[in-house]
């Protein structure tokens, strides 16, 4: 699959797969540098617009070792980028550190997953099919 983008800063970096079987593509900060202070968001630059196909989502995770090692990670967990959105791609980064942390241009910010989704009609009814679980909520299935 091909997918078109466009630089809208000159500092952007195309999105790229730091290993052959990886499933997210890098997303590169084009920001000169970026402090975020602990517990703060902070909306970093990637610099680029992408195009991506109808019935296809693309969504923005987190990188591993950046959250794992850092405490970076995007502030809505997942971020989504609808098929008509053609406005600059941000992360939405957030400190869950005490400590302040700067990000680098050229860095790398978050992973982007393109997946395609199915098209779903909600119809309403007053009857639904019964299962084991019924309506028990949080925590009903064990640990």
């Amino acid at each position: 699959m091909k997918v078109n983008f466009k630089k809208v800063n000159v500092k952007a970096i195309m999105p790229r797969y730091s290993s052959e079987s990886a499933a997210g593509a890098d997303l590169f900060s084009c920001d000169d540098k970026v402090t975020i202070n602990p517990h703060e968001t902070k909306m970093i630059h990637t610099g680029l617009v992408i195009e991506i196909p109808d019935n296809y989502v693309g969504l923005i995770f987190a990188r591993s070792g950046l959250a794992s090692k850092r405490s970076l990670a995007p502030a809505n967990k997942v971020g989504v980028i609808d098929s008509d959105y053609r406005g600059e791609i941000l992360v939405a980064l957030h400190n869950h550190s005490n400590e302040k942390q700067e990000i680098e241009i050229g860095e790398r910010i978050a992973q982007l997953i393109i997946l395609p989704y199915p098209s779903i009609e909600f119809i309403e009814t007053t009857n639904l099919s019964d299962t084991k679980r019924g309506n028990k909520g949080f925590g009903s299935t064990g640990k």
